[in-house]
């Protein structure tokens, strides 16, 4: 099969990126500075994300589409303001995870953000489960850029005026060179931020105008740091079929009213866990010294007994130090509590820590 390209290859090829293939698209890992410079001036500045191999699903309707998505997904749809996002999870009967996403209410419809190896597969889950009667288009016209760090805001502003205006999770739709862009205050970093869907013959000249105004392009090496400093999921890792968002440590992002009242796909799962408990939980792993365990690494407990497993695990650039996340039974999941981790037959010391490793800087409000 042939390796797809995004509208940035040329820019990132121009810039000496180092490719990588990942689901099913050539992508920029890391550029001449390498992966820590990236992370760190990310934090400090701001960073450019090409994420155009994610799904962009357009889904067109009015109530009745509403009403027919809080079948599917755990979310209080009705109650959504239009242009307001939220995140949630496409699963299936037992609470098993698909794809984790992101949701927003847009004027026609709903728009929803896939993940990249998942997006052909949810659109035939959604497409069945609405029994086709809504219009649904899985762009492929438009890119996705997402810019993310503490100058982000200056310098998306100066391209697209009033994008101060938008707080956290809610987005708008914005003009530029006489197409439409929707624009999103998100992002995978911890870091403020926002993503830009954008038409695809626009995707190049709108980047190198970022870049212009002191952004720099980011492969996804830094992304996977950036986003395991924040404690955030990525799916294939912390997320999968056989895991549930209790298991996850994700009930936040299920909706009060439907905890109690369920009726989406996977509710009963979810209710029962969260009557009773999941088995497993998913926590952060602070390894002592400099050890780094990395993913499928098996976690001990003071008895040398297998509690879990690691599920991400690398050197955090902002923290210092290694991180990692990973799966423990529930008695192990309390913060501070001592286990090892076994590396090259080795079993080393570490302990269950709070998540984010690092500080979110999410803007709640409006930038000022």
């Amino acid at each position: 099969m042939e390796i797809k390209k995004t509208s940035l290859n040329k820019l990132h090829q121009e810039n000496k990126a180092k490719f990588v293939e990942f689901a099913g698209y050539q992508m920029p890992i890391q550029y001449s500075k390498g992966i820590v410079e990236e992370h760190k001036f990310t934090r400090s500045h701001s960073g450019i994300f090409d994420v155009s191999h994610m799904g962009q699903l357009f889904i067109y309707g009015d109530d009745e589409l509403t009403e027919d998505l809080e079948k599917i997904f755990p979310l209080n749809l009705k109650n959504l303001e239009t242009n307001s996002s939220k995140y949630s999870f496409l699963m299936n009967n037992e609470a098993g995870i698909y794809d984790d996403l992101i949701i927003t209410k847009i004027d026609t419809g709903f728009l929803i953000i896939l993940n990249a190896a998942c997006k052909d597969n949810d659109f035939k889950i959604i497409s069945k489960l609405l029994n086709n009667r809504y219009e649904m288009n899985l762009d492929e016209n438009r890119s996705l850029i997402a810019i993310q760090g503490p100058r982000s805001v200056n310098i998306l502003d100066a391209i697209l005026n009033g994008i101060n205006k938008l707080s956290f999770m809610s987005g708008n739709w914005f003009i530029y060179k006489e197409q439409k862009l929707f624009v999103t205050r998100s992002g995978y970093t911890g870091e403020d931020g926002f993503e830009i869907s954008i038409p695809n013959d626009l995707a190049e000249d709108f980047t190198k105008k970022l870049i212009e105004n002191g952004a720099q392009l980011i492969g996804l090496g830094a992304r996977d740091t950036l986003r395991l400093e924040a404690g955030l999921c990525l799916y294939g890792h912390e997320l999968g079929e056989d895991i549930t968002p209790i298991e996850a440590n994700l009930a936040w992002a299920i909706s009060k009213e439907r905890m109690e009242n369920g009726g989406f796909i996977g509710s009963d799962k979810i209710i029962n866990q969260l009557n009773d408990g999941a088995k497993q939980i998913r926590v952060g792993i602070k390894p002592e010294g400099r050890l780094i365990a990395r993913e499928k690494t098996k976690i001990f407990n003071t008895d040398e007994l297998i509690i879990g497993e690691v599920t991400s695990g690398t050197f955090g650039p902002s923290v210092s130090g290694p991180v990692a996340m990973g799966y423990v039974k529930k008695e192990f999941s309390k913060k501070d509590t001592k286990v090892f981790l076994e590396v090259r037959g080795k079993k080393h010391p570490a302990n269950i820590c709070g998540l984010p490793f690092y500080k979110k800087s999410y803007v709640k409000g409006a930038t000022k």
